[in-house]
């Protein structure tokens, strides 16, 4: 959705300090480390403890911005842009949210609670993406800024929005309230996360549960009296889950195992559970009184449940070293989150020992002395057999445990990570669990088990970084579509797909209908084109909303019988043959395929594109221009023919950089999301996505005269020294690049494999 330039002084609440150069707005800009559409976007030079967003006006102007909101003119000549007056940038972000939020009226759920709020909103996304189109908060965007951002990700397409509302002082919740305006509130624990920032509990309640105050519904565990009293004096109507009251809602029975039973309205449900631990059922339950609540009936929930997953840096389990099981929870650290990661740890009875490694305990409002009593007594009640502590409060754990549990503490985490760790942990569950300044995750992957020496990484930031710079080359409105085919050109689709929709592209495209039901399956509600459609799938393409590249007569007729009756409105994509003759229409069967559009009006041409072939080098230039000539005159046949005329786009990735008058309504980008365009002055810009690394197993210094690796390939007429590497062919390392056919990258010193490639080694 669109905002123009000058609606904007009544929405933000301000005044046009400079008026410049009128734009639309689409994007919103904290961070000028993130900026995409430099044209579309409107940036808040907000003001924090270290940055003062006002100094990054000029480098962001530089680059094409022309709309901020500001508290202050900033200094320098800035003669097309708009500078838009607050008092406050955060609350005018805050205003600007809240006015897109009003313009949705779907079903919006508000997620609160001391714990759980990311998990909950997660696992619903897991549960309800199949029959829904979720907006969600990314991460953990809960906050005074990041949750006006996720509002904004809200889009037509959109059928539920799912988000999440943190506090950590008196009087920020109204604001919340105010903008996210939720018609589902759902409140998940009370506990001691940011107590400091309260007189007491009951304060952190009440302030907590003002996000519900425009709900038509609020969503609730009963059973605890403060918390009973308190949904009661909030006014607004309940629906309560429960394992001890009979009048609940939703009653469950859990015993603690793998199995619960679920009564909903006169019906019983046994469900399985994929965990045992109290804080994962207490958040799968809110799940399913949501799930309830919105309609499905127990079977759905008893048949989604069981399929959760768990979510990325919360009790994540892993194979450790020497046959340890590694449960990382390297996100935060306060005596709830400790408590139900604990729980899941006293329960392996089958390891030979287990271990808790703990960071200092912050923002718990309480005396250390108090504090880490009980800290040792959750030690204590769960079992645990070792404790490493790192932090400079956490050592007065000393006084409170016994000495029959081994203990060991380090200041930093670096020095700790200085120890020989592998040689420390043996057939242990071990918990590492930290609050973030510790950066726990750095102790996770060390002990985590290392299963092979060569690894393929993946930078996702240097994709999107990638799909940034080409994205300044477009004018304002065009589209842009990015092919994630062939897992994404090796990388991941679903992985890729995610990143890309939360940055606001605007189609995906793929090779084959499995790939886009893999991305659908994932929860990615863009549309996607399949560039290579086949009969036997057209079913699946319609149950997926997979939009398919028509390129021959045979193909429409087959597609169209068989759409017919079974949809109103189908987008398809017509492909014109210009030049590449690989698939397409050409100009004598253009005609053809216009009457056969006319029989079927149950299908939409969407976009009608070709495709250059010589677009990224000069001696086919004139060709590409040929092109561009042949497409225009096909697409204008259409454009006359059709209802509407279909969406224009011709230009890869190489097109993009060379012939922007050829832009049109959208352009596709593929190999040069993932770092490579053979333009230099492009290719200087983007950054490097896949990195293969292997490890030197050994190395040997050889006389003159030696050879090396079978066959004796490998002549060194003056000797000298080889590194053996745990690469080979059985990794993808072609055999064909034997004998210097490449080089590895050793220190940023380029170094030629010497004689034949092995299975798994080279030199």
């Amino acid at each position: 959705m669109d905002y123009n330039s000058e609606k904007l002084p009544g929405l933000l609440g301000g005044s046009c300090l400079q008026p410049g150069k009128p734009g639309r707005i689409t994007q919103l800009l904290i961070d000028s480390r993130l900026l995409q559409q430099p044209e579309h976007t409107l940036f808040f030079a907000i003001r924090g403890e270290r940055r003062d967003g006002h100094e990054y006006v000029a480098s962001l102007y530089e680059q094409g911005v022309r709309h901020f909101v500001v508290e202050y003119q900033p200094a320098g000549p800035f003669p097309e842009a708009n500078f838009y007056q607050v008092e406050d940038t955060v609350r005018a972000l805050q205003r600007l949210a809240a006015a897109h939020r009003q313009q949705f009226r779907i079903p919006v759920v508000g997620i609160t609670g001391s714990n759980g709020k990311t998990i909950v909103k997660e696992w619903l996304f897991q549960l309800l993406h199949p029959t829904h189109r979720i907006c969600r908060s990314p991460k953990s965007y809960n906050s005074q800024i990041g949750l006006p951002l996720s509002v904004w990700g809200l889009k037509p397409v959109h059928e539920l929005g799912l988000f999440e509302a943190g506090i950590s002082q008196v009087g920020e919740m109204s604001a919340l309230a105010d903008l996210l305006r939720c018609n589902i509130g759902l409140f998940t624990h009370l506990g001691a996360a940011h107590d400091e920032g309260f007189s007491d509990r009951e304060q952190k309640l009440q302030e907590k549960l003002q996000l519900f105050r425009y709900a038509d519904r609020v969503i609730y565990r009963s059973g605890q009296k403060n918390i009973d009293q308190a949904m009661q004096a909030l006014g607004r109507p309940l629906f309560r889950w429960s394992t001890t009251d009979d009048t609940a809602d939703l009653q469950v029975h859990w015993p603690g195992s793998h199995r619960c039973e679920l009564r909903y309205q006169g019906a019983h449900q046994a469900v399985r559970l994929p965990f045992t631990d109290e804080a994962s059922f207490e958040n799968a339950m809110h799940c399913a009184a949501l799930m309830l609540y919105l309609g499905h009936n127990l079977d759905e929930v008893g048949e989604r449940l069981p399929r959760l997953e768990a979510v990325g840096m919360r009790l994540e389990r892993s194979a450790g070293v020497n046959g340890c099981l590694i449960i990382n929870d390297s996100y935060n650290a306060d005596l709830d989150g400790l408590e139900a990661a604990l729980s899941p740890l006293g329960q392996l009875q089958q390891y030979r020992k287990r271990t808790a490694i703990l960071s200092d305990v912050l923002q718990s409002g309480l005396p250390d002395q108090q504090l880490y009593r009980q800290v040792a007594r959750l030690l204590l009640r769960h079992q645990i057999d070792r404790v490493v502590g790192i932090g400079e409060s956490i050592p007065q754990l000393q006084q409170h445990l016994p000495g029959a549990i081994e203990q060991a503490y380090y200041p930093r985490t670096a020095d700790f990570l200085q120890q020989p760790l592998h040689h420390q942990f043996e057939r242990e569950a071990v918990l590492v669990k930290g609050a973030r300044p510790f950066a726990f995750e750095r102790i996770a992957r060390r002990l985590a088990e290392k299963v092979h020496q060569t690894t393929l990484e993946v930078d996702l930031s240097a994709l999107l970084h990638n799909v940034r710079i080409y994205q300044r080359r477009l004018r304002p409105g065009t589209r842009l579509a990015v092919m994630v085919k062939a897992a994404a050109y090796g990388l991941g689709s679903l992985e890729v797909a995610r990143a890309l929709e939360f940055h606001q592209v605007d189609y995906l495209a793929v090779a084959y209908a499995d790939e886009g039901v893999e991305l659908r399956e994932g929860g990615i509600s863009l549309p996607i084109m399949v560039l290579n459609p086949e009969e036997a799938v057209f079913d699946t393409m319609l149950r997926y909303q997979l939009e398919p590249e028509i390129y021959s007569l045979r193909l429409l007729r087959q597609f169209a019988a068989f759409a017919e009756g079974r949809v109103e409105r189908f987008p398809i994509h017509l492909k014109l043959d210009t030049g590449m003759h690989r698939l397409g229409f050409n100009d004598e069967e253009l005609p053809q395929a216009v009457e056969v559009l006319k029989t079927y009006p149950w299908l939409q041409v969407r976009t009608a594109f070709s495709h250059l072939a010589g677009s990224d080098e000069a001696e086919h230039d004139s060709f590409t221009h040929q092109q561009y000539q042949r497409y225009n005159s096909m697409w204008e046949q259409l454009s006359t023919a059709l209802p509407e005329p279909p969406i224009r786009h011709l230009l890869n990735s190489s097109g993009i950089t060379r012939f922007p008058q050829y832009q049109l309504d959208m352009v596709r980008l593929g190999i040069g999301a993932y770092g490579i365009d053979p333009a230099p002055e492009m290719q200087e810009q983007l950054r490097t996505v896949l990195s293969l690394r292997a490890r030197i197993s050994q190395i040997k210094t050889l006389p003159p005269g030696a050879t090396v690796g079978y066959s004796r390939a490998g002549q060194l007429p003056q000797g000298g020294r080889i590194a053996t590497v745990s690469i080979g062919y059985a990794d993808g390392l072609p055999r064909a690049v034997s004998n210097g056919g490449y080089a590895l990258s050793i220190h940023g010193q380029r170094t030629p494999i010497v004689g034949n490639v092995c299975m798994d080694m080279c030199m």
